[in-house]
């Protein structure tokens, strides 16, 4: 199914990636089209160096952008990620979007064209906004069901299991089914209630959004678009809820749906504390450019100045200035204070 997705968006490859912002490490959740020894090559080094990061993080989830929104294309191709693992595989442009965001960690839906295929047109970005929503949605639900738990139970037993509530609903939020988390839910009445057996939200404005979403389901994921991902919802204590509408009319799911004549499966989870990453608050606190925040984070990764500009394609007068920058921005002297600064940022994600 992901090679359909890339192929529709007339790309090269197409990858959903996400990285860990403190470990700096890296992990695939799907992949189509990129050869093996490069994908492994990725992982184990050019991860920490390409130079999207930390910029990408700046951006917003779901946001269309191509690669010189973060650097500068000249800028781009000079960087050691571009000559030594982008152009080998004869890569010229590309498209991304985040499609989830945490304070430790980032996952991007990336797609890839090479030279023969021609930089990225409008027609290409048109196509991928239109599969980023269905991309986002599987990645969330994915992460909320734990697949390997799923594969190794019987699937009734499984689905007992999952600490989100999980429900099947029709067009008119009429529940049919409902597991053990979901049912608890519904007995504490606290983010969710089932009036008169049709699933809704205690919050006037999220429920309005999951009854239209519900309706809209019927017709398909197209009907549905962005709607459903990420639904907030809150609870009466004023705790958070995120809640993930999949339709199941279209495709291999209309089989799951039929069975409960049910249009939607629901997923409701508690949301996770919303922190910045350490990039994003740094550059908030201390009004850092995208350029100075690429500094910063190569000076950790990669070390001295002459190292970091090899490194990143430029000039090692424009690190030194850069550097010259953070230190009066930061009120630091010295390159191992600034390490301290980006330690310290990361250290309080885990605590």
């Amino acid at each position: 199914m992901f090679e359909k997705a890339g192929a529709y968006v007339q790309a090269s490859t197409a990858t959903v990636i996400s990285q860990d912002t403190v470990s700096k490490t890296a992990h695939v959740y799907f992949d189509w089209g990129t050869e093996p020894p490069y994908a492994q090559l990725y992982l184990e080094k050019y991860c920490k160096l390409n130079p999207v990061f930390p910029t990408i993080l700046l951006f917003g989830v779901g946001e269309t952008h191509c690669f010189p929104d973060c650097v500068p294309r000249e800028e781009f191709c000079r960087t050691r990620f571009a000559k030594e693992w982008l152009m080998p595989q004869g890569h010229i442009d590309g498209l991304f979007t985040i499609v989830d965001k945490s304070a430790t960690s980032c996952a991007v839906f990336s797609v890839f064209r090479r030279m023969n295929d021609g930089f990225v047109d409008d027609e290409m970005r048109r196509r991928f906004e239109l599969i980023t929503p269905h991309v986002r949605r599987a990645l969330l639900i994915g992460k909320v069901i734990d697949l390997h738990k799923v594969q190794a139970a019987q699937l009734a037993d499984s689905l007992d299991t999952l600490a989100a509530g999980m429900f099947l609903v029709d067009a008119m939020s009429h529940i049919a089914y409902a597991n053990a988390s979901g049912q608890m839910l519904l007995r504490e009445a606290s983010v969710l209630r089932a009036t008169g057996g049709r699933l809704g939200a205690i919050d006037p404005v999220a429920n309005q959004a999951l009854q239209e979403t519900f309706a809209r389901s019927a017709q398909g994921d197209a009907a549905v678009g962005r709607r459903g991902i990420a639904m907030s919802l809150k609870a009466r204590d004023g705790a958070r809820y995120v809640a993930n509408v999949l339709p199941l009319t279209s495709g291999a799911r209309r089989n799951a749906g039929a069975v409960y004549s049910a249009t939607a499966v629901v997923f409701v989870h508690r949301a996770t504390l919303d922190m910045p990453s350490p990039p994003e608050a740094l550059a908030r606190e201390f009004r850092l450019t995208p350029a100075e925040l690429r500094v910063l984070f190569a000076i950790i990764e990669v070390g001295n100045a002459s190292e970091v500009a090899d490194v990143l394609g430029i000039s090692e007068g424009t690190v030194r200035t850069h550097l010259h920058h953070l230190y009066g921005k930061t009120n630091t002297t010295r390159q191992t204070e600034l390490v301290r600064l980006v330690a310290g940022y990361s250290t309080a994600l885990l605590r």
